[in-house]
């Protein structure tokens, strides 16, 4: 494919009618994997490289459901639909196991957002969280139905049987995730049965049992099906992910594919070129591709509802204010530092996680309307859908 083939199906992308036709999802394919072809062909890098540009839309259903209703141009329009037609080419979902305390996030929900995501071509990122909650640095709590387990061993194979079960019903339907990850921000030990400091220390050989049991699910899933989903390791912020990596390694880690990473200037003590040169060091030292799988920005310090928001002043770097036009910068310096160090792509954490008429545990409405992507002036989508087609430099090999 020459250079002029690449620039015109970059430049179609966005221009796709969001009608769901038979016909436009055979469009957005072909563009997909032309988009795919270009990071080889105009960009000069390695061919098994693929750039994923992509969102973590685990709230869409939700903010529906509570009346939120998604806007371009004053035109009401599916959320699936528009972040396909702005670019985006990935979807992360977040799974977890039998919450008690909310209906989404469960199998039955995270089934219908994959079905959306995937019939405008975008692919899924499928994130087990192993818990009946968020499980992020230091909240790594067991699911209650797993509580009552005694052995490691008999825990592991718990993690596998879900992990592997629980693909193979989403196959059955025509599903498969493309991505999945084993794990979210696991920075501390999986699986245990009360929260604990981040800094507490981690039992490796308990540890890489039960992640390599989630892994194994994940490829005796993709045995069956015929097709088997890339998987991804996520640890949270720059500073801690090369030492988890090095002793997850030494302890026996295996038969993965991606790691992912969450950036927030707000909890790293890592610039963004510090990020970068993370990157490259991982990339090439395990020679998996590496993803910043959360980030985000906010474009005003003002909140929409009662819900305090959780990005606030503290949350800015300097040469990024809380506007439009810093957030897209934001967006678009540091998915180009992730190109130009060999990363593999950036997705967004939370865009469509807008003001809403339901409440959280902390509030009603939205904790995060000021780094989504829509504004507060009829719920437009803004500039920060810019940067799925933004025209990035890549590295000539």
């Amino acid at each position: 494919m020459d250079s002029g083939s690449c620039r015109s199906a970059q430049e179609m992308w966005p221009a796709i009618s969001h009608g769901v036709r038979k016909e436009d999802i055979m469009i957005r394919s072909i563009l997909l994997a032309s988009s795919a072809l270009c990071l080889v062909s105009c960009g000069g890098q390695a061919e098994e490289t693929r750039l994923y540009l992509g969102a973590d839309l685990s709230y869409v259903n939700e903010m529906e459901d509570c009346g939120a209703v998604y806007r371009d141009d004053g035109r009401e329009v599916d959320p699936y639909e528009l972040f396909a037609e702005k670019g985006a080419n990935l979807v992360r979902l977040r799974l977890w196991h039998t919450p008690d305390w909310t209906e989404y996030s469960t199998l039955a929900d995270v089934t219908e957002a994959i079905r959306r995501s995937q019939v405008v071509g975008m692919e899924v990122l499928l994130d087990f969280h192993y818990s009946d909650d968020w499980a992020d640095p230091g909240d790594q709590i067991i699911p209650a139905a797993w509580a009552d387990i005694e052995s490691d061993e008999e825990l592991a194979e718990a993690v596998f049987v879900y992990t592997r079960d629980t693909l193979l019903t989403l196959n059955k339907q025509g599903l498969m995730p493309e991505m999945v990850q084993v794990g979210n921000e696991t920075n501390t030990e999986i699986l245990l049965p009360a929260n604990v400091p981040e800094d507490t220390g981690i039992n490796w050989e308990r540890n890489a049992l039960l992640l390599n049991a989630g892994i194994r699910g994940v490829r005796e899933a993709g045995r069956q099906a015929g097709k088997t989903p890339l998987i991804m390791l996520h640890i949270a912020q720059p500073e801690n992910i090369e030492p988890w990596f090095e002793a997850g390694m030494a302890a026996g880690l295996e038969n993965f594919d991606l790691i992912g990473m969450s950036y927030y200037a707000k909890w790293s003590s890592k610039n963004m070129e510090e990020m970068g040169e993370t990157i490259s060091r991982l990339r090439h030292k395990y020679g998996k591709g590496v993803i910043v799988v959360e980030t985000s920005y906010p474009w005003t310090l003002e909140g929409q509802d009662e819900a305090g928001n959780i990005l606030g002043e503290d949350s800015l770097i300097h040469a990024y204010p809380a506007t439009l036009e810093g957030q897209k910068q934001y967006l678009l310096d540091l998915t180009q530092t992730v190109i130009s160090n060999d990363g593999q792509g950036v997705v967004y954490w939370e865009p469509a996680w807008v003001t809403n008429s339901c409440s959280t545990r902390w509030g009603t409405g939205s904790h995060w309307e000021n780094a989504a992507f829509f504004d507060y002036d009829g719920m437009n989508a803004h500039s920060g859908f810019d940067f799925f087609s933004a025209d990035y430099r890549y590295p000539e090999e």
